[in-house]
C-alpha cells in the first residue's frame, strides 16, 4: 500500500458495512460440514474490517492483514465494541504472517489491485500458500475496460499511476487486468469457478465513463 492509503485511513476513512459481493461469497462457499467457528476466513487489505465484522457476527473465525495501523486500530475497536474476536495483523499481503494452508476462505476486495503488477503477483502467491486445498478465494480487482485505465502514467503490467478520469480518478496507483491476465494469474494451483466482468456506465458527469471490475472465485487445487 502507498502513502495515499496510509494518509487516507489516518484521516478517518472507513466503511461501516460489508460489500454485498463478499456477503454472497461467504454464504455460498463457506464449508457446511463444520461449525462456523471452525471455518477460518482471511481478508487481505481488510481496511477498517467491515467485511470481517460481518463474518465474525455470523460466527466464523476471522483474520485480517492491513498495512495501515490506523485502519487496524479502528477495525479492532469496532469488533471489540460488539464483543467479536479477530486475529488482526498490521502488515503487507506480500508477506502474510500465517502458516501454510491456514484458511478455508480468503477475501480480496480491491486490495491487490491497488498494488503494482509485481506486488499483486507476490500477494497472490502468498494467498496460494495460506489457502487450504479445496478452499476458495474471492478476488475483486479492476478490469482493463475501466475508463480510468486510459489515463494517468502507465508503469507496465497494467499498472497506472494517478489516473485522472473515470471513477478511480484521484487514486495514486491501480493495476487493471485483462481477461488473459486473470486467467494467467490462476493458471497454476487454482480452478476458476466464477469469472465475471461487471461493468457500470456512469452518466452523472458530462463525460460518460465505465466502471469495470472483475469478480473471480477460484478454488485451491
Amino acid at each position: 500500500m502507498s502513502d495515499f492509503w496510509l494518509t487516507k485511513y489516518k484521516h478517518g476513512h472507513k466503511q461501516a458495512y460489508p460489500w454485498d459481493s463478499v456477503v454472497s461469497f461467504v454464504f455460498r462457499y463457506a464449508p457446511r460440514d463444520r461449525d462456523r467457528h471452525a471455518v477460518r476466513i482471511l481478508e487481505v487489505g481488510c481496511g477498517t474490517c467491515s467485511n470481517l465484522w460481518f463474518a465474525a457476527r455470523e460466527g466464523f473465525s476471522v483474520a485480517g492483514v492491513e498495512l495501515s495501523p490506523d485502519a487496524i486500530e479502528e477495525g479492532a475497536r469496532r469488533l471489540s465494541a460488539d464483543g467479536l474476536d479477530a486475529d488482526l495483523r498490521q502488515g503487507s499481503f506480500t508477506d502474510l504472517p500465517f502458516d501454510d494452508a491456514s484458511f478455508d476462505l480468503v477475501i480480496d476486495r480491491a486490495g491487490l489491485t491497488c498494488a503494482n503488477d509485481e506486488n499483486l503477483r507476490r500477494g497472490l502467491n502468498e494467498i496460494t500458500r495460506v489457502t487450504k486445498q479445496g478452499g476458495c478465494f474471492f478476488f475483486n480487482c479492476y478490469a482493463d475496460s475501466h475508463s480510468s485505465a486510459g489515463s494517468g502514467q502507465r508503469l507496465g503490467g497494467g499498472t497506472v499511476l494517478e489516473p485522472t478520469t473515470g471513477t478511480l480518478a484521484g487514486l495514486d496507483r491501480i493495476t487493471f487486468l485483462s481477461t488473459n491476465d486473470v486467467r494467467g494469474l490462476f493458471a497454476e494451483g487454482w480452478l476458476i469457478e466464477q469469472l465475471q466482468r461487471v461493468e457500470q456506465i456512469e452518466l452523472s458527469s458530462t463525460d460518460q465513463s465505465i466502471h469495470a471490475e472483475w469478480r473471480v472465485i477460484a478454488r485451491r487445487q
